[in-house]
């Protein structure tokens, strides 16, 4: 019998996070549980959702998931469903509190928070999902570089917001932007929707670093400063296959460190493998190179499916972290393929990339979305 990673069980102390139990009956984006909640990190948010919705795994079982809702502090003299932006945040971690969903309701400083207040700026509505296995209890790790998964989250959490009556967004036009995995998140939505989500008005996505072909990303990455992207990508990619033995290279004390770094946040996972190599925990130096995670990595190259949308792509032309040109191989392969594609690049590395191209993301995706004409308050 194959032995797998085991599922993160730690349980959160609030119940509103327990996993339900979940059967084929259950459609992607259907609310299951929801409450209102303060973002003392958000001033311009009027209100606020915790959700946790329907979604699919990557082989299409149901799962739930977990995110936030942002309604903007501005009136829609229009009466129109204000515009809505999905924004993908990068890698929290594997698991612990470091969910988007909860640092945003005053568990914890959340990284992205200026960004995400910017587009409430706009007059947006600001849907944050937190990614599959990262927020609900027990259905952990998170499927860290799951392209597939990830996309699932995104749709299936703007599905959910159409279904939020306070909101009145049934039929809003729809954006994705995230950068670093939250740019792999997008682009992964925007090939997906055609055939997962035909229902979502999606209007364009806007990805920064898009890491697009992990089977090279985490040879870059391990047993250097950034080892412990390598660690977690193993872990999330395992969950992810769990159906498969792609946990049959880790040796004994390998299934040890994955269950430990399994409810690790980003931080910690950057600490604890600092500069130590993924040969330590497994049977072979490169297991990347096995031929079982050969395939799996194979399938989660980005850029292979078509999106129907407009996609804007940007990159910092010195980004160590991920390389440049895996991600423009995405705006050829699109261009190839006749997608309306576009591209910037910023005289800048990776995380200096986030804050210059922040402005310019906004105003690409307020080319995608209608203007609502705005005064005051958003209602009630």
């Amino acid at each position: 019998m194959t032995r797998q990673l085991p599922a993160v069980t730690t349980v959160n102390r609030d119940p509103f996070f327990a996993a339900p139990a979940l059967g084929f009956d259950t459609a992607p984006g259907d609310i299951l549980r929801r409450r209102t909640v303060s973002t003392p990190q958000l001033r311009n948010a009027a209100r606020a959702w915790q959700l946790l919705y329907a979604s699919r795994s990557d082989f299409g079982s149901p799962m739930a998931a977990s995110g936030i809702v942002l309604a903007p502090d501005i009136d829609n003299d229009l009466g129109s469903p204000l515009p809505l932006v999905v924004f993908v945040p990068m890698f929290h971690g594997l698991g612990g509190a470091c969910a988007p969903s909860q640092l945003l309701a005053g568990a914890g400083p959340e990284p992205e928070a200026s960004l995400i207040g910017s587009l409430l700026k706009q007059g947006w509505v600001v849907a944050v999902p937190d990614g599959h296995g990262l927020g609900v209890s027990g259905i952990g790790p998170h499927r860290f570089l799951a392209g597939k998964a990830a996309a699932h989250a995104v749709l299936d959490l703007a599905r959910a917001v159409a279904g939020l009556p306070e909101l009145g967004a049934r039929e809003s036009a729809v954006t994705v932007w995230g950068y670093a995995d939250g740019g792999r998140a997008a682009v992964w939505a925007a090939e997906q929707q055609p055939s997962y989500a035909p229902e979502v008005d999606l209007r364009g996505v806007v990805a920064g670093a898009v890491a697009a072909d992990p089977a090279s990303l985490i040879p870059l990455t391990d047993g250097g400063p950034w080892a412990g992207l390598a660690v977690a990508g193993l872990i999330g990619l395992a969950r992810t296959y769990a159906h498969l033995p792609v946990a049959h290279t880790l040796t004994e004390t390998g299934y040890q460190m994955a269950e430990k770094a399994s409810g690790m946040d980003a931080a910690a996972l950057l600490v604890t493998f600092r500069n130590q190599p993924l040969g330590r925990w497994c049977e072979r130096p490169d297991p990347w190179h096995d031929p079982m995670w050969r395939h799996l990595l194979g399938a989660e190259i980005t850029g292979r499916g078509t999106p129907q949308v407009p996609v804007h792509l940007y990159h910092g032309a010195t980004d160590a972290l991920i390389p440049i040109g895996t991600a423009f191989a995405v705006h050829e392969s699109y261009r190839d393929h006749g997608v309306e594609v576009t591209w910037d690049e910023y005289l800048t590395g990776h995380a200096a990339t986030i804050a210059a191209a922040a402005d310019d993301a906004v105003d690409r995706l307020a080319t995608l979305l209608p203007h609502p004409r705005l005064s005051g308050r958003y209602p009630g």
